[in-house]
């Protein structure tokens, strides 16, 4: 019985520690990019920089660094800027994918 918990906890904190990361930088990312418009650049700079910091964090270093360069490429060229966010989302769509969830369970 004990086993079979502890492999509950590392697989949950597992999934607790991507949804944290990976999927919080995605929604972020795309709500800076569909919304694009309403932000002044020093918005963007500071939302990339926040995403590219949860990327890092979950281990992402590669596209963790296009993000921050991206988002420094804001304020001086905005084609830069779209193309180097173009880069880190494509390399973010080719990392880590979740673990598909065999079994569902119903909580009260």
């Amino acid at each position: 019985m004990e086993v079979s918990r502890q492999r509950l906890r590392e697989k949950t904190l597992s999934r607790f520690n991507y949804i944290r990361t990976c999927v919080l930088a995605r929604e972020l990312c795309l709500l800076i990019r569909s919304n694009r418009v309403a932000f002044r650049p020093e918005d963007v700079e500071q939302c990339c920089s926040l995403v590219s910091s949860l990327c890092k964090e979950a281990g992402c270093v590669e596209q963790s660094e296009t993000c921050h360069q991206a988002a420094g490429a804001v304020k001086a060229n905005e084609e830069k800027y779209l193309e180097l966010c173009q880069q880190s989302c494509m390399k973010c769509g080719e990392a880590r994918q979740p673990v598909p969830n065999k079994k569902t369970s119903y909580v009260a």
